[in-house]
């Protein structure tokens, strides 16, 4: 079993389907993958994404920001296997069952990391689809995947994520334990 951490961009927005209610509509533009077997980022188009399954289907944990309001579902159409059926650990999710809370990858990324996002809003990845610049799309998506992945790893390691708080602006330290989720590195 293959450990990965995914992040998928889409051609589309919500204003385009009708709002958050018709997430399924939204067509993917690009999916970053890291692969721990392979220690190694992988990047697929929309005209590749069944190259993304078999990823997918070997993977025993999916690690993601948001997997589970946005990535999975919006992934779900295109496989013919049940992607819902593969644990996963949503970070965004544990983060906000922890403190209730909902704070973006960049700002625990610059937090945590002392890096950023290469654009502020996955609304500008649409634009970079829609303007044709698909290695820049690339590029955006995979320092998501990269970012994503850094921020698991600090967790295991230090044991918590920090943010700051909005109105004092104090850095507050959220205690979180993702230890157990390791799987055995066995290669394919």
């Amino acid at each position: 079993m293959d450990k990965l951490v995914l992040d998928v961009e889409t051609s589309n927005s919500f204003a385009d389907v009708g709002g958050e209610r018709n997430l399924r509509d939204l067509k993917v533009s690009f999916i970053g993958i890291y692969s721990y077997n392979k220690n190694a980022y992988f990047g697929f188009h929309e005209n590749q994404i069944q190259d993304a399954a078999e990823f997918l289907q070997r993977a025993g944990l999916i690690i993601g920001f948001a997997l589970n309001r946005f990535d999975i579902p919006v992934l779900e159409k295109y496989f013919s296997f049940n992607l819902s059926a593969i644990p996963r650990l949503d970070m965004l999710a544990e983060f906000e069952m922890t403190t209730g809370k909902r704070i973006g990858l960049n700002a625990l990324a610059k937090a945590n990391l002392g890096l950023e996002k290469t654009h502020a809003s996955g609304l500008e990845a649409i634009t970079l689809y829609r303007e044709g610049k698909f290695e820049e799309l690339k590029a955006y998506c995979l320092n998501d995947v990269k970012l994503t992945k850094e921020l698991y790893e600090f967790v295991k390691r230090e044991g918590h994520l920090a943010f700051a708080d909005r109105l004092s602006g104090e850095m507050i330290k959220v205690p979180l334990n993702w230890q157990e989720l390791d799987l055995p590195a066995t290669l394919f």
